[in-house]
């Protein structure tokens, strides 16, 4: 059985308790919002029960200069296996229901070799909304099994997009505002220049959560190269464009960052 993108609160309530499946929370704040809100202390306000926090933020690779790339195989397999995920279930994650995070958690899963992936759709609002119950407090399970192997065909590195924004080949989407690509504004990170990749077209996620449209020119019968700056950007392009029937070749970089 294909394992589906998406599962309604509805489905996720009927089955909560099938021993096949773990829900994971994978909330997180836009850059700059950590100063005004604590994601961490939301948590442990309300979440689906026995449902860990997948931090995003904890989970990348703090030994590079640029924010959340990706760990290393083996790190990765430590912390989940810590937070007591298993491998080999069918693991169901979450955000806040906007699909900010939710996507990149499922990237990061699908990247080192987690088979059975889906979002919770409408998230931890959409749940809420429904009537169904949430916890409080953090999640202890036991350890849990878990094997993780970095699939590196999903990267593309820096010379890879540098060739394809030359000579073509793929397509390379942006999934960033309108008005970043446009370098109309500064980037949220300090030290980013404006701009965009040559040859690149605009896609911004936003739009595609709110409308569920692809108005960019974008052919999704040929392969499409996933970029942007942000924790989002490439695990939602990736999402949205699979569900398409998009042919993805590769994110700039499996952590969002081109």
């Amino acid at each position: 059985m294909t394992t589906p993108l998406f599962v309604s609160a509805d489905w996720l309530q009927e089955h909560y308790n099938d021993e096949t499946l773990q829900v994971l929370d994978a909330r997180m704040l836009p850059s700059g919002m950590d100063a005004v809100r604590n994601i961490q202390a939301e948590y442990l306000a309300g979440h689906l029960p026995q449902a860990p926090f997948f931090n995003i933020e904890a989970l990348s690779d703090h030994t590079s200069p640029y924010p959340h790339m990706l760990p290393r195989a083996e790190s990765f397999a430590v912390a989940m296996r810590e937070l007591g995920v298993n491998s080999d279930k069918h693991l169901i994650v979450y955000d806040e229901g906007n699909l900010f995070s939710a996507p990149r958690a499922w990237w990061m899963l699908r990247a080192f070799g987690v088979a059975q992936v889906s979002i919770l759709a409408g998230g931890l609002q959409g749940w809420k909304a429904a009537g169904f119950a949430l916890a409080e407090g953090e999640v202890s399970l036991p350890e849990g099994e878990f094997e993780a192997e970095f699939d590196d065909g999903l990267v593309k590195r820096l010379t890879d997009v540098l060739l394809i924004s030359h000579e073509g080949g793929a397509q390379i989407v942006d999934a960033r505002a309108a008005n970043r690509f446009n370098a109309e504004v500064d980037e949220p990170r300090p030290g980013l220049h404006r701009g965009h990749i040559p040859n690149s077209l605009n896609l911004p996620w936003n739009l595609l959560v709110e409308t569920g449209t692809t108005e960019a020119g974008v052919r999704t019968a040929r392969p499409v190269c996933p970029g942007g700056r942000g924790p989002d950007a490439t695990g939602c392009r990736h999402l949205w464009l699979r569900r398409y029937g998009g042919r993805v070749d590769s994110g700039a970089d499996v952590a969002g960052r081109s």
